[in-house]
């Protein structure tokens, strides 16, 4: 497991020093958006190439940024919101700095965090989950529906087959299963980036875990 630190988070913590300390805060927010422009210019690129991108663009002004916040620690209150800031993102200074070591890697956790959103609006609805057991396998569910839903696949579509699947395939070649993955070795996979759901004859039934994502697709019951 690697730890990579939120830059969002991070952000905000300027973003909220900008009133009572302008100059520096505006300087770290600068910092901190030409980090996010690599990472746009770098969306379509390959792990590979965005890891080389990184490497090119974002280090030299990590460390830019690291001596920066030594500079300005000197000059800070601890305890006013810039001083805060500063000391919350050198914390750990190597855990935000990690993202450019592996092209796989974001740089925040905003993605992680949306498709948490409606879990966390609607737990006080739901309460109870059962038992220890139960809040596992919801997790584990949240988890493959919301990388469906990330990948553009329709969820209920892809438990069916892989229920369908399940039974036959040895341990060595579940990780085959995984929402990516499966979607993209599948071959009646269309090129629209949905997977079609399959005929309700085929008896795979699931019910609704949580709040349906926006348009109406989600994993919830189907008739037939």
């Amino acid at each position: 497991m690697i730890e990579v630190a939120c830059w969002a988070h991070a952000r905000r913590k300027f973003y909220e020093a900008r009133t009572s300390a302008p100059l520096p805060a505006h300087a770290a927010l600068a910092r901190i958006r030409r980090l996010y422009a690599i990472e746009t210019a770098g969306a379509t690129l390959s792990a590979e190439d965005r890891q080389a991108l990184r490497q090119r663009e974002s280090v030299p002004r990590l460390t830019a940024f690291g001596e920066w916040l030594t500079e300005q620690e000197r000059h800070a209150l601890p305890k006013s919101p810039i001083g805060q800031a500063i000391a919350y993102t050198q914390s750990n200074w190597a855990a935000p700095c990690r993202h450019p070591g592996h092209g796989g890697l974001s740089i925040d956790n905003n993605l992680a965090e949306r498709m948490l959103r409606a879990q966390a609006i609607g737990r006080r609805n739901w309460t109870f989950l059962g038992s220890d057991r139960g809040g596992r396998t919801a997790a584990v569910l949240y988890s493959l529906t919301g990388t469906c839903r990330h990948h553009d696949i329709d969820p209920f579509a892809y438990l069916q087959d892989v229920l369908r699947r399940l039974p036959s395939l040895p341990a060595d070649q579940l990780e085959g299963l995984l929402p990516d993955v499966c979607f993209a070795s599948h071959p009646a996979a269309p090129e629209g980036g949905r997977m079609k759901p399959a005929s309700r004859a085929e008896g795979v039934a699931c019910v609704s875990v949580g709040s349906p994502p926006r348009g109406g697709r989600g994993l919830r019951r189907r008739p037939g």
